[in-house]
């Protein structure tokens, strides 16, 4: 949530001309919302990647057999879709908020 309201207060200039040129609240709501639940996506499949390259290299060296569920990569990814979009519900709603005039104006 601090990434993303970092960015709507970093691209305030952005937002205000965006919405000044006719871009309503929803599609700046929509905006940040797909941002967010990319980054946590792309997170959650990194982190499932390297988490599954770990867990083959450490049965590797040691001799273990490995199993991975795919069910679980699917979990993983899914649940850090959730969090994306329920901690980027709030900056969206507050990047969609913002005045066109007021927005243009900031440094």
């Amino acid at each position: 949530m601090n990434i993303m309201l970092v960015s709507v207060t970093e691209r305030t200039r952005e937002i205000g001309l965006r919405m000044a040129v006719g871009a309503s609240r929803r599609d700046i709501r929509w905006q940040f919302l797909i941002e967010a639940l990319l980054l946590a996506l792309m997170g959650g499949l990194v982190g499932a990647v390297s988490g599954a390259a770990a867990a083959v290299v450490i049965a590797w060296k040691a001799g273990w057999p490995i199993l991975i569920s795919p069910w679980a990569i699917v979990l993983a990814c899914g649940f850090a879709g959730f969090i994306g979009i329920s901690f980027g519900l709030y900056p969206a709603h507050r990047a969609a908020r913002l005045d066109p005039i007021v927005a243009l104006r900031f440094e």
